[in-house]
C-alpha cells in the first residue's frame, strides 16, 4: 500500500481499492511511491491508501495569479528575445500561453465559481469584490447576474430547462441539438473551435456581459484595465507582444478550454429522469471526468513490456497532462461532487469525492460515476444528446 508521507489527520485515511476497474488504483498497484503524490495531482483521484493533504482556499488564487502572471511573462520573453526561427522559441511560447490559459482557467473553475458561493473568502463582501474585479478583467459575466444564474444551475428544477446555465450554452452558444448523430455532434464541435464567427460571437457576448452590465462602475474598472493594457502595448511599440501573450488565451484559448469543460461536466440523463427530478436527476446529470487511462496489463515478453509503459507515460505526460492544465483545471474533474455537495470541502476536492464515493454517498440515490478522459467523457454525453429527443429543450 502507497502511504503518503505529507500526511494530515483532517481528512480520513482511505481504504485499499480495487484495481481491477479502477485505473488510478492499478497505477498505485503498479508504480513506485514517490510518482504517487504526481499521479494523484494528474488524475485528480488519490491512491488507496493515501492520507490526504490539506490545502486552503487562498492557495488557488495564488496559483491563478503566479500562473497568469508567469505565462505573460514567459510568452513575452519568447517574442521578444528569442528568433522566430530559433528552436526555443515555439516551445517557450507554447508553455506560456498554456500556463496563462491555465490560470485564467483556475480564475474562471474556482476562485470566480467558489465566490459566488462565498466559499473562497470570510465574508460575503470579500467573495463579491473578487467575484466583481475578475468578472470585470477578464470579461466575465457581471458577478451578480452570475451568482444569479449559478444557484439556479444547481436547482434541480431548474437544471436541463431554459433557465439552467448549462443549457443556455450548448443550445444558445454552441448550437449543439439533441437527437443528432454522435458523429454529426462531433463535427460540429470540430468546425466550432475553429470558426471565427462562433470566437466573435463568443467574445461579443462575454464583452456585452462584462463591460456594458448594469453595474457602471464595474464597467469602468474593465474599460480602464483593458485600455490601459492595449494603450501600454501601443506605447511601447509592443501590441504584437500584448495581443498574443495575453489578448489570445483571454479570448480564443479560454473559450475552446470553456467549451471541451462545460461538454463534459454534465450529460443529458433519460427523458424520465429529467422529468422526475430531484436527486436521482442530480446524480445521473454529473459525471466524474478524470485524465489518465489504465496501465499497460503485462505483456508476453520483456520488450513488449517497456514498449507499453513507454506510450502509456507518453500518453500520461503529453495527451493526459495537456487536458488537466489546459481543460480539467482545479476541482473540474469533480464536478459531480460539488453538485451533491456544494460548499462542502471543495478545496480537498480529490480526496473529499473519494471518501465519499467509498462511503457510498450517503443521502443520494446513487453513487458517483467515474469516466477516464476528456474526450470519451465528451463523446458519453453526445451519445446521450443523440438518444434525446429533438424537443428536449424545446
Amino acid at each position: 500500500m502507497y502511504v503518503d508521507k505529507y500526511s494530515s489527520s483532517a481528512l480520513p485515511v482511505l481504504p485499499q481499492m480495487t484495481s481491477r476497474d479502477d485505473p488510478r488504483a492499478a497505477m498505485a498497484a503498479r508504480l513506485p511511491g514517490f510518482v504517487q503524490p504526481f499521479l494523484t495531482w494528474l488524475t485528480a483521484k488519490p491512491a488507496p491508501g493515501q492520507s490526504p493533504t490539506v490545502r486552503k482556499a487562498g492557495s488557488y488564487v495564488a496559483e491563478a495569479v503566479l500562473l497568469v502572471l508567469g505565462g505573460c511573462v514567459l510568452s513575452g520573453l519568447a517574442m521578444a528575445v528569442l528568433p522566430l526561427v530559433s528552436l526555443a522559441f515555439w516551445p517557450v511560447l507554447f508553455l506560456g500561453l498554456l500556463a496563462t490559459s491555465s490560470g485564467l482557467g483556475l480564475f474562471q473553475v474556482v476562485v470566480f465559481h467558489h465566490c459566488s458561493h462565498g466559499t473562497v473568502f470570510s465574508t460575503r463582501e470579500r467573495n463579491r469584490k473578487m467575484g466583481r474585479m475578475i468578472s470585470a478583467i477578464v470579461l466575465f459575466k457581471h458577478f451578480d447576474k452570475y451568482q444569479r444564474e449559478h444557484m439556479l444551475h444547481h436547482n434541480a428544477n431548474k437544471l436541463f430547462t431554459d433557465d439552467d446555465e448549462f443549457t443556455d450554452f450548448v443550445i444558445g452558444i454552441c448550437k449543439l441539438r439533441t437527437a443528432l448523430d454522435r458523429r454529426m455532434l462531433w463535427r460540429h464541435l470540430c468546425l466550432l473551435l475553429i470558426s471565427p464567427v462562433f470566437h466573435a460571437s463568443f467574445m461579443v457576448k462575454r464583452i456585452q456581459g462584462s463591460l456594458f452590465s448594469h453595474d457602471r462602475s464595474h464597467n469602468l474598472l474593465g474599460l480602464a484595465v483593458w485600455g490601459g493594457i492595449l494603450a501600454g502595448g501601443l506605447l511601447t511599440h509592443h501590441l504584437g507582444l500584448v495581443l498574443v501573450a495575453w489578448v489570445l488565451p483571454v479570448t480564443v484559448l479560454l473559450q475552446i478550454a470553456t467549451v471541451f469543460r462545460i461538454l463534459c461536466e454534465h450529460r443529458i440523463p433519460p427523458e424520465d429522469v429529467i422529468e422526475g427530478r430531484g436527486q436521482n436527476l442530480v446524480c445521473q446529470a454529473t459525471a466524474g471526468v478524470f485524465a489518465g487511462v489504465q496501465p499497460p496489463p503485462r505483456g508476453p515478453s520483456r520488450l513488449r513490456n517497456y514498449a507499453a509503459w513507454a506510450g502509456w507515460w507518453a500518453n500520461m505526460l503529453t495527451v493526459q497532462m495537456f487536458v488537466r492544465i489546459f481543460v480539467l483545471v482545479g476541482d473540474a474533474p469533480c464536478h459531480d461532487f460539488h453538485h451533491r455537495r456544494p460548499g462542502k470541502k471543495w478545496t480537498n476536492y480529490i480526496h473529499a469525492r473519494q471518501a465519499d464515493l467509498i462511503a457510498e454517498c450517503p443521502g443520494f440515490p446513487l453513487n458517483y460515476v467515474d469516466s477516464w478522459g476528456l474526450f470519451r467523457a465528451i463523446d458519453e454525453n453526445f451519445a446521450a444528446m443523440a438518444r434525446a429527443p429533438s424537443d428536449l429543450f424545446g
